[in-house]
């Protein structure tokens, strides 16, 4: 089957996100948080309360201490503080922690087709990773991925919105009309690259974190939001 665009003939910018586009992130985080809810055995609250707290904590973590495995670690043993019939002992603190730790350096698990599209997206548009979260842990699955050489530039970020879309297109002297977001996340890639003026590729997963759900919002006029069934239907459109 050709693979000749369809729509765009003329060279793109490609903004490609990393965890859970390229390849898998969160079922690693929702094995832990499975563990985790195992571990405090709770017989008072559900599965799905102990979740719902969860889910504050986090919430309430990522602004004190960001994105990351040492965010998640504080949200697990402050739910766990907050949830547990006895006191929180260095021990207990040891294990809970290490529920977290078990994330820690996993191979990649690259998403299907994702290389071989990488491959043929890299020889006709400028691709740039922009991921966000820790750096030395996204720089770690970024290296171990082996993923760079498709890249022109990579880009850690504390956070996705409008204004950090704006940044790259000043660093990098991009065309809006010709620079497209891609990515599995509505609240961290799509809306807020639509909302600075980009066009957008929506690749959904079905683990996509909690945190990161979000209504999408359809593309302003003049700009364009494409959504795919996987990765690999990029070939079909660029």
């Amino acid at each position: 089957m050709s693979h000749e665009p369809r729509a765009l003939a003329a060279a793109q910018t490609l903004l490609i996100d990393a965890d859970d586009t390229l390849w898998e992130n969160n079922i690693y985080f929702e094995r832990a948080i499975a563990r985790f809810i195992s571990f405090l055995n709770h017989h008072q609250f559900s599965a799905e309360q102990v979740r719902e707290v969860l889910n504050d904590v986090e919430r309430e973590c990522i602004v004190k201490h960001g994105y990351g495995l040492q965010s998640f670690a504080h949200a697990l043993v402050d739910t766990f503080e907050r949830l547990s019939p006895i006191p929180v002992t260095p021990e207990l603190d040891r294990q809970v922690r290490g529920i977290a730790q078990t994330i820690e350096n996993h191979p990649i698990e690259f998403l299907p087709e994702v290389c071989e599209t990488l491959e043929y997206l890299s020889q006709r548009h400028r691709l740039i990773l922009l991921t966000k979260g820790e750096m030395l842990e996204q720089t770690g699955k970024i290296k171990r991925s082996g993923a760079k050489r498709h890249f022109r530039a990579t880009e850690v970020v504390a956070e996705k919105n409008a204004s950090t879309y704006e940044e790259i297109v000043q660093k990098y002297g991009l065309n809006h009309g010709e620079t497209w977001m891609v990515g599995n996340s509505p609240k961290s890639d799509i809306n807020p690259a639509l909302a600075a003026g980009l066009h957008a590729v929506f690749v959904p997963h079905g683990d996509t974190w909690i945190l990161e759900h979000e209504e999408l919002n359809p593309a302003p006029e003049s700009q364009k939001l494409l959504i795919v069934g996987g990765f690999a239907e990029l070939r079909e459109h660029f």
